[in-house]
């Protein structure tokens, strides 16, 4: 069937032609191009943008970046960045070779240019301003996309590299998928009631429930079910939807009871259920881990999206009655600018790094190399992480409960308790 036609409005038109500069009318050919792609009828306005594309991959997207800036382009709503490839608040943590380094760093000053605030984070939702129920955004970043559209309830599509600056420049997106409302209904039920509130206490299961949450999910719309809403915090959220967007293409899922849109979840029609079960999430737990299970421990990973200020809280919490870490375990906590400087002015920050944590800011140690060459075998709690250092990096990997974690920093050699995953 022939897609509808897309109608402009006179402003947008006007940018198509040229009329906000060559720069916008670059950007807004490839959002009109995506609309077509996508049968959109219209465009529709966005009130914020997250951009993926300030991590460097290759040449091409300097290019792309730069082409923009010499037009003139700058962006037309408040927009964040995502990690990069460097860590400019310690410069030669990042082991990348002269020849990458460079670039990246333009990259990154590319995209300042355009106007976009330096955030380097994964995580804008923990900003000091994020989107509201119902806004309509452009985001980037696959944990970002999720826990907007979940979380906030907010409205955004997949946007990659590229049409994720177009949308920020032209202040534009089509109307079409996540951000039509009939586009936003579940599509599958996942019973939780048999997962107790003792297991549901750590962030690690919600991270390996996403697992389970993705593999059975696909591309579609998951309702989570029978969870205690008072068992439910952001953080646990975060790392549902983060590791269900690394298994999977969840880009929208719902908790009932919890989460903005599944509140009044009444009126939405019958769906297929499965049930989810201690041991599917146990075995996502171990599917999750690369590593062999007498393999030496050399790191620890936190901060996959990167850390909240409630995050450092727990942490400080935790080590409050753990020595320092064995000083052949290095312990990496991966943060924003924003949560560090918030962390630290709360008196947060400083019992992990007196135990000998050392913390990485604008980046993310699973896509950049930063770890030791002698590194090799990293515990974490993060679900992404584990989904992606063993691809990116090539270390093995351990999973496991952010208590188990610290246990094995200290011990310098890997610690379960299986109690924790009961």
């Amino acid at each position: 069937m022939k897609n509808p036609a897309l109608v402009l409005t006179g402003e947008e038109t006007a940018m198509l032609e040229g009329g906000r500069g060559a720069g916008t009318a670059m950007a807004m050919r490839m959002v009109t191009a995506l609309a077509r792609v996508l049968g959109a009828e219209r465009l529709i306005p966005i009130t914020g943008a997250h951009i993926d594309g300030c991590l460097y991959h290759g040449q091409a997207g300097l290019d792309f970046a730069q082409k923009l800036v010499e037009q003139g382009a700058a962006v037309a709503v408040p927009t964040t960045l995502n990690t990069s490839s460097l860590d400019l608040m310690h410069p030669g943590l990042v082991r990348l070779p002269p020849e990458d380094a460079g670039p990246a760093h333009a990259l990154m000053d590319a995209y300042r240019a355009l106007g976009a605030r330096p955030t380097w984070t994964c995580a804008p939702y923990q900003t000091t301003e994020r989107p509201a129920l119902g806004e309509d955004i452009a985001w980037a970043e696959s944990n970002a996309i999720v826990f907007a559209n979940s979380v906030l309830g907010a409205r955004t599509e997949r946007y990659g590299d590229f049409i994720d600056i177009c949308a920020a420049i032209t202040g534009r997106v089509p109307r079409a998928g996540l951000h039509v409302p009939e586009h936003r209904v579940p599509t599958l039920e996942l019973d939780c009631s048999s997962l107790s509130a003792g297991m549901l206490a750590a962030e690690a299961v919600w991270a390996a429930l996403g697992d389970v949450v993705g593999r059975r999910s696909g591309s579609g719309i998951p309702l989570l079910t029978g969870i205690d809403p008072l068992l439910v915090d952001e953080d646990k959220l975060k790392a549902l939807g983060a590791t269900a967007a690394s298994s999977g293409a969840v880009a929208l899922f719902h908790v009932a009871g919890v989460t903005p849109e599944a509140l009044a979840a009444g009126s939405w029609p019958g769906r297929p259920c499965l049930a989810v079960t201690a041991e599917m999430v146990r075995a996502a737990r171990d599917e999750l881990s690369t590593a062999a299970p007498d393999a030496p421990l050399d790191a620890v990973a936190l901060g996959t999206p990167h850390f909240s200020v409630r995050e450092f809280e727990k942490l400080a919490l935790a080590l409050a009655s753990r020595p320092a870490f064995h000083p052949g375990c290095t312990v990496w906590i991966s943060t924003s600018r924003e949560v560090l400087a918030q962390a630290r002015a709360a008196g947060l920050v400083q019992p992990a790094e007196d135990r000998g944590a050392r913390i990485v800011v604008d980046t993310c140690t699973y896509i950049t190399p930063i770890l030791g060459p002698a590194e090799r075998t990293v515990m974490t709690p993060s679900g992404k992480w584990a989904w992606y250092a063993p691809m990116n990096i090539g270390v093995d990997v351990v999973f496991g409960t952010l208590a188990e974690c610290l246990d094995s920093a200290c011990a310098g050699r890997l610690v379960r308790d299986d109690n924790q995953w009961s």
